[in-house]
């Protein structure tokens, strides 16, 4: 379990890659441990900001266009939240060596269709790169790197190396594993790693070697 002291924009990004960071937005789905992170509009683009996908100048746009447009940022959120349990679904079963629900699948496409739609290509001197639609007055913006991101990732062969922390279920975070032998168990050495290696040693001491 997570501190009291980590809020949406200086939570670990130990997930490894964008999407799954975004599903770990929320300490654990057990209750009553249960602690959301993205409690508002403001922390959602506060965690945006923290994950690079918002520039401090445009985070700071998007919290004012929210105060002054309070329904809109909560529609933002509510599709926010919506995804990333859509998310998070989808990659804990993979995770899990199962197939993600077809339901799910249509959940993501149906944030897709919206977000691919703002892609541009641009050219940087000889290269070109993908690029969005810049619109400073989109509340739901970093929503559509998020998509993106997920789609690309269930598209290639690293959708085999997602995992689940294996201190489940008490941590359901993802993340994917990018060790040499595919044996990373943890999200975190420092935060479940570390308190099974405590817990362990409580055991041994008191039941003997």
């Amino acid at each position: 379990m997570r501190s009291k002291n980590r809020e949406a924009g200086n939570i670990e990004l130990v997930g490894g890659h964008l999407s799954l960071d975004f599903t770990n937005t929320v300490s654990t789905r057990v209750e009553p441990q249960r602690r959301e992170y993205l409690a508002g509009y403001t922390e959602l683009v506060e965690w945006s900001r923290h994950a690079g996908i918002l520039p401090a100048a445009q985070a700071q746009r998007l919290k004012r266009l929210g105060s002054h447009r309070p329904a809109e940022a909560v529609a933002a959120l509510n599709r926010a939240i919506a995804l990333r349990e859509v998310l998070f679904r989808i990659f804990s079963a993979l995770a899990q060596g199962e197939v993600p629900r077809d339901a799910d699948i249509h959940g993501l496409n149906e944030t897709l269709l919206d977000t691919m739609g703002r892609l541009q290509v641009r050219r940087v001197k000889d290269q070109f790169l993908w690029d969005w639609v810049h619109d400073p007055d989109a509340l739901d913006a970093m929503l559509w790197p998020i998509a993106r991101t997920a789609a690309e990732l269930l598209l290639r062969p690293e959708r085999n190396r997602v995992r689940q922390c294996a201190n489940h279920p008490i941590c359901q975070w993802l993340f994917l594993d990018k060790s040499k032998n595919k044996t990373r168990r943890w999200c975190s050495m420092e935060l479940c790693g570390s308190r099974d290696k405590v817990k362990r040693y409580y055991q041994r001491k008191k039941h003997g070697p």
